[in-house]
């Protein structure tokens, strides 16, 4: 399409205008004229004065059924009327896509199965994420609402070519509505459930015959959709808005530039995750045929090193609305069995620091996923800023050279209860003990006097306290070049480079005031009367934990008496592309394309702290007693080459208008990354299984074939498309020693999709998608599953590891059974005896290092070595995974959408009923495909009634979304061994209802 780029724009701009799929037509459309498939924005162009959807899926303007590539592209009016008020809501118009929230500042939008299952800072999603053309490592897609959208454009399949790393599964473009010549504007005020106040509008304003401005904004308002029993508030709220500005310039037909500033900004109360289930393991009463004793000298039931807090079981069931068992937590064991905060002076026993019993023993979750239990209210903030500056040169008639720049920041806080429910008192009561010795009252200053303990961030409390905070900062400067062609003649190239550099850091937190509690007495208190020292992350004279003594908003980030993950990456990026369109007949093309990447990540680590110190005759494990220092950067570089090979061709058929058929080959690839460091604690005192550092990219190779076909004059569009993947290296995370640990799988993926839109007459329309997927993991596919280590093998025990060692581990059921038939475990030496078995130091000196620092097994005559001895060093046997299914790829996905116009008054006023239905069928969370894993099929229906009179350009809706206020389970997060194995799931807003006005001018 050539011409000046305000008549470019113009034309656009009604196009989408008359081609999208509607509830309401567009003002000054012709009534008559049929419209787009939602779906696929398409009619033919055979029909009389229509026109098709313009799209930039190759980076140059082109009708949508020219493209030989499988793509979506949804109206502003379809997003409307549909309600796809978000980027979680696009699986809804699009087929094989999946989406859903996962852990930490992270989502899933996943196509034809290929997703983002890898959670660490250092990789990238699969699904690039682009605006305007532009691709954003980091965006808000998830919580940001689309406002004044000229079209979404969702391309299915790897698209190494044009877009390059991170598009392995396909693209997500989003394209803002540009300036026009014209004064317009819009604005729309909306009211709702749960308290909802909605705004937004549109003005359009030309400043000169070559210069013309479009601001935009956005803003919603809503009550939280869960609620919080034990502080009594709505949680979950939102409260955001969202800004644009674009200025335009055409000083000549040969050269115009835009320049786009986009803001998002978010402070609310919303949650991160839903509900945090468990069905409780009670631990075992019985090893083989010896029973675990009971000992009064066991402050905690040895039948806890037996769990590992949560069972895999069904999330459906009622028993996942349970706790995990809290006297198989580390940290609670350490604060019976070695902490004791002083002497009953009447009594004249020694008190433990925490009190005796399971704290979550009495915990009862609703079975309403929308209901919680949590001593803390969620905090969210983030702020998202695009710049891009886009300048189109005319080199001649014929040739355009294009540079698009941008510049994105982000940042994202979010902080809420960890655990997501309620304990029982934990700590305590100090109040009048004594020394042990001379009977002199102990220092109450960090101790719990009325079984209160004061933690400098989580404040006063007898119970347990734990919040998470997830935090990141980024941004991302990019540069691209592209030299396009428009020739008359039989070949066209689109050739170019660009440059991108991406920064960030990514924080996680975990705060307990048990963690606390143990620096300050297990490691930080001398003499007696105890006394404290004066621990600062400098300390070297004693062994001690430096604890951060500064509020929540303010953390000098060199507390030991916190977890921070803190993960800092940069990556740069390389690319040289070409692609050629060759017309080797009247209907027929070639597409041939090539791209090089040069990718250069450098992750610097730093390793976690978490209760470790350091000083004289150490015993904590740690190197320092405060900070975090940085450990060597660790430089990864690939150079790889994508591309496709596409042959398209147009015949001439009797029962179509238009029929185009294709077939291609492409290639993608997204790059790997470092695996974080695990914590810094002396092999001396814990020996840690190696794990791998890195993790390798990811590599797909598509074949695909294709047909789309418009029929009886442009009113019935059928589309169809199938594929095959072969699929290597896919990411995916998993928490081993308290970090994500990414694993690489093969795999095969092969579907098929549909797509049709049919609209007989003026008054009726439907559309209709139906995705068709089999994923499978190809031979060798192995990996520990971290709720099922012994995989059922009856001669190894799972144990519950002392405080040092973050994660479970199992053990020789035979050792297991003479530890417990040894007299030594019935006087109290059994949890230390049984921690030894899983690799670190245990309490009371058990095991001393020996050969090469590796641990000898005393008390009990016979030596155990878990790292030479065991599985995988103890952590478990790997799991067969040959032939499961890959995570989130549901095989059906389905929609279809039907609306009906009533034109009353002799057409002076419109009435529209449209209902949406959406379906997919079941599927699982992890690939270790059991029944825990397993996702159920859900469903999602939603109506809308617009009444329109387009002589007065005003509208008036009533929707509602979610119309069943179903709440399925979408996705879920397997937390790690010494949190209990606890699983945070996602689910879907609940339904909502609103009335909008619209006025348009």
């Amino acid at each position: 399409m050539k011409g000046s780029f305000f008549a470019r724009a113009a034309c656009t701009t009604s196009i989408v205008a008359i081609t999208a799929l509607s509830a309401v037509p567009s003002y000054g459309q012709e009534s008559d004229q049929p419209a787009a498939s939602a779906a696929t924005g398409e009619t033919a162009e055979s029909v009389p004065g229509g026109n098709v959807i313009i799209v930039t899926a190759q980076k140059r303007e082109e009708s949508i059924m020219d493209v030989p590539i499988a793509i979506s592209a949804i109206s502003a009016e379809a997003l409307n009327n549909q309600k796809i008020e978000g980027g979680s809501e696009l699986l809804r118009a699009v087929p094989n896509v999946n989406f859903s929230k996962s852990n930490f500042s992270m989502y899933n939008f996943s196509i034809r199965g290929v997703g983002t299952k890898s959670i660490s800072a250092a990789s990238d999603p699969a699904v690039a994420v682009s605006f305007n053309n532009t691709p954003l490592i980091r965006n808000r897609l998830f919580e940001s609402e689309f406002f004044d959208m000229a079209r979404i454009e969702v391309l299915r399949g790897p698209q190494g070519t044009l877009y390059g790393r991170n598009a392995t599964a396909g693209v997500v473009n989003l394209i803002p509505a540009m300036p026009t010549p014209d004064f317009a504007g819009e604005i729309r005020a909306e009211v709702g459930s749960f308290g909802t106040t909605r705004a937004s509008g549109m003005l359009n304003i030309p400043l000169s015959n070559t210069l013309a401005a479009r601001v935009a904004g956005a803003w919603t308002k809503r009550d939280g959709y869960d609620f919080n029993t034990f502080t009594g508030k709505k949680v979950n709220g939102r409260d955001l808005w969202s800004t644009r500005a674009i200025l335009e310039w055409e000083p000549s037909d040969r050269f115009n530039a835009n320049l786009v500033w986009q803001h998002f900004e978010e402070d609310d109360n919303r949650s991160r995750t839903g509900k945090n289930l468990c069905t409780r393991d009670p631990g075992k009463t019985m090893i083989g045929d010896t029973p675990v004793p009971v000992s009064q000298f066991e402050p905690v039931p040895l039948s806890s090193k037996f769990s590992q807090g949560c069972l895999p079981g069904s999330l459906y069931s009622d028993d996942a609305y349970g706790a995990p068992n809290a006297e198989a937590l580390a940290f609670i064991a350490a604060g019976r069995i070695v902490l004791n905060m002083g002497r009953d002076p009447d009594k004249g026993n020694l008190v433990p620091a925490f009190l005796p019993g399971d704290p979550f023993a009495d915990v009862v979750q609703s079975r309403d996923l929308r209901e919680i239990a949590t001593s803390y209210d969620p905090v969210f903030r983030a702020k998202n800023d695009v710049v891009q500056l886009n300048l189109d040169f005319g080199v001649s008639d014929d040739l355009r050279l294009v540079s698009q720049t941008a510049y994105a920041r982000d940042r994202y806080y979010s902080s809420q209860d960890y655990n997501r429910f309620v304990s029982g008192p934990i700590f305590s009561d100090t109040t009048d003990l004594v020394g042990p010795f001379f009977g002199l009252p102990i220092n109450q200053e960090f101790a719990a006097p009325g079984g209160i303990f004061v933690d400098p961030q989580l404040g006063a409390s007898n119970r347990l306290l734990a919040i998470d905070i997830s935090r990141s900062r980024n941004r991302q400067w990019s540069q691209e070049f592209r030299l396009q062609s428009d020739y008359d003649g039989a070949f066209n190239f689109n050739i170019g480079t660009n440059y991108l550099n991406f920064k960030t850091q990514d924080d996680y937190f975990v705060l307990n005031n048990a963690f606390t509690y143990l620096a300050y007495n297990l490691y930080n208190r001398r003499g007696t009367p105890a006394d404290y020292i004066d621990c600062q992350p400098s300390t070297t004279e004693y062994d001690c934990v430096y604890v951060d003594p500064n509020p929540l908003g303010s953390l000098d980030e060199m507390g030991h008496n916190y977890f921070l993950s803190r993960n800092l990456v940069e990556t740069e990026s390389w690319a040289v592309f070409a692609e050629g369109y060759w017309k080797i007949a009247d209907t027929v093309n070639i597409t041939a394309g090539i791209r090089w990447t040069k990718d250069k990540k450098t992750t610097t680590p730093v390793p976690s702290q978490l209760l470790l110190g350091a000083g004289t005759n150490g015993t904590s494990g740690g190197s320092i007693a405060g900070g975090y220092p940085q450990g060597d950067p660790v430089v990864q570089k690939w150079s790889e080459p994508t591309g496709r090979i596409v042959v398209d061709w147009r015949p001439n058929l009797d029962f179509s208008d238009d029929t185009l058929i294709y077939a291609s080959v492409s290639r993608g690839y997204k790059g790997g990354g470092t695996n974080p460091p695990r914590p810094d604690i002396d092999p001396f005192v814990v020996q840690f299984q190696p794990l791998p550092a890195t993790f390798e990219p990811e590599y797909l190779t598509a074949f695909e074939i294709g047909t789309k076909n418009s029929f009886d004059g442009g009113r019935l569009i059928l589309n169809a498309t199938g594929f095959y993947y072969d699929y290597q290296g896919y990411q995916i995370s998993k928490i081993v020693d308290r970090i994500s640990l990414n694993e690489n799988f093969d795999a095969t993926v092969w579907g098929l999709e549909f797509e049709a839109a049919w609209r007989p007459s003026r008054a009726f329309r439907l559309d209709t998608n139906l995705g068709y997927l089999k994923t499978r993991l190809k031979e060798g596919a192995q990996s520990i599953d971290v709720m099922n280590r012994t995989q059922g093998n009856e001669d190894w025990v799972l144990i519950r590891p002392w405080l040092q060692v973050p994660s479970n581990c199992i053990a020789p059921r035979d050792i297991v059974e003479q530890v417990l038939a040894n007299p030594l475990t019935s006087f109290g030496l059994g949890f230390p005896a049984l921690s030894a078995l899983c690799g670190g130091t245990a309490e009371l000196g058990t095991f001393t290092p020996e050969i090469d620092g590796l641990p000898l097994y005393q008390f009990y005559g016979f030596e155990y070595n878990p790292l030479t001895d065991a599985p995988n060093g103890g952590r478990g046997f790997y799991a067969d995974l040959e032939g499961n299914e890959l995570p989130n790829a549901p095989r059906l996905t389905f929609n279809i959408g039907a609306q009906y116009t009533f034109f009353i008054d002799e057409g002076d006023w419109e009435l529209t009923f449209r209902g949406d239905y959406y379906r997919q069928s079941k599927s699982f969370a992890r690939v270790y495909n059991t029944e825990y894993d397993r996702l159920k099929a859900w469903d999602n229906a939603n109506l809308a009634i617009t009444l329109e009179r387009p002589a007065s350009q005003i509208a008036f809706q009533f929707y509602v979304k979610n119309l069943f206020n179903d709440t399925p389970i979408t996705d879920f997060f397997t937390n790690s061994d010494d949190s209990g194995l606890t699983t945070n799931v996602f689910t879907l807003d609940p339904r909502i209802f609103g009335f909008n006005v619209t006025k348009r001018f």
